[in-house]
């Protein structure tokens, strides 16, 4: 995306809260907080070059994590959920019970993706597991825990998952107002991530990640030890997937199995490679663009874009690497990496 896209993009952020209505800027307000998994996806993709299909589970824990606070603070003391006491539960459950903290809860949000990441990584890349074992790895974990979040009913709230919230830090969370400031707090942490994604490749840590996703065999060569770097990226994809999943759930007011399983985890891949993979900016335009498409459709089609969203995904498998070198070539760069290129890259 050129200079006039990105200004074009960043305009309009910033202009929509005065010339949208309320519905619309709250479905702008929830892509941007999509767009965050797919920032992740774009950093354990794109740039460590590892295919990842279960950004859900990390998203689905960071939103559940907030969504607990979220519903318990609500409650006056001494009661229950109502979906813990429609499943004869009498005492609220002891790991629910520090969710009462809205500070331990947003830590939750940041680490439960990173370390749940964290530990799937170091398990994984230690043991050189890669490609496609990854990607089946972790689109059976995504399956597992929707699963789980279903099966789990007096704990989780089941196929329905959480909702009827009320409060957030004293806030009315179904004010306009506390929907206006929550565009601002997604919008400026989106912007935020972009940048830093900018600033952390041209460190030591970003051209090391780059030289690995070229060519993982002569950065070993060299001396490096490409499972570091790689979980780094996991845990970091982890981290704003967790982030994107909390904040989805103020925009929405809910959070269920639905929105953690294998087709969200597959559709924060399609935005991921739509937006070119290593291009932030252009991460975060195909997830708003991508979902508000998927929102018209969807309205006025409600079967049909499941379909379209395979076909995406089976176009962006196939045509997603022709589509990379001939944008390589256009930006009159080498479509691999020559050896001395590689030590530079890793200098």
């Amino acid at each position: 995306m050129d200079r006039v896209g990105k200004s074009v993009l960043l305009a309009g952020l910033f202009a929509a809260p005065w010339v949208l209505s309320p519905y619309d800027l709250s479905l702008v307000g929830r892509f941007l907080a999509l767009a965050l998994p797919s920032l992740g996806v774009m950093w354990v993709w794109g740039y460590a070059g590892v295919l990842s299909l279960g950004q859900g589970v990390f998203f689905g824990l960071g939103g559940y994590a907030l969504a607990m606070h979220l519903k318990v603070v609500g409650l006056p003391g001494g009661e229950l959920p109502d979906f813990m006491v429609w499943n004869g539960l009498t005492t609220l459950p002891w790991w629910w019970a520090p969710f009462r903290s809205a500070f331990f809860s947003l830590l939750m949000v940041v680490l439960l993706p990173a370390a749940s990441a964290t530990a799937l990584g170091f398990l994984l890349f230690r043991r050189r597991v890669t490609g496609v074992y990854v990607s089946l790895i972790t689109q059976a974990l995504a399956l597992a825990f929707s699963t789980l979040l279903i099966s789990q009913q007096g704990l989780t709230g089941g196929f329905n998952g959480l909702t009827d919230f009320t409060t957030f830090l004293g806030a009315d969370v179904t004010s306009a107002d506390f929907h206006r400031v929550l565009y601002w707090v997604t919008a400026a942490l989106v912007a935020s991530v972009v940048l830093g994604t900018r600033w952390v490749l041209g460190t030591d840590f970003g051209r090391l990640l780059l030289a690995m996703r070229e060519a993982e065999n002569r950065v070993r060569f060299l001396g490096y030890d490409p499972a570091p770097c790689k979980v780094a990226a996991f845990a970091t994809s982890a981290v704003l997937a967790g982030a994107g999943g909390a904040l989805f759930t103020l925009h929405v007011g809910v959070v269920s199995p639905a929105q953690v399983g294998v087709v969200p985890s597959i559709e924060m891949v399609i935005w991921a490679a739509l937006g070119g993979r290593t291009n932030p900016v252009g991460v975060v335009a195909a997830t708003v663009v991508g979902n508000l498409v998927k929102d018209r459709i969807s309205s006025a089609l409600p079967d049909a874009w499941l379909y379209l969203a395979g076909l995406l995904f089976i176009a962006t498998v196939l045509a997603g690497p022709a589509l990379g070198r001939w944008r390589t070539r256009l930006r009159g760069r080498p479509t691999s990496l020559r050896p001395e290129q590689e030590v530079a890259y890793v200098r």
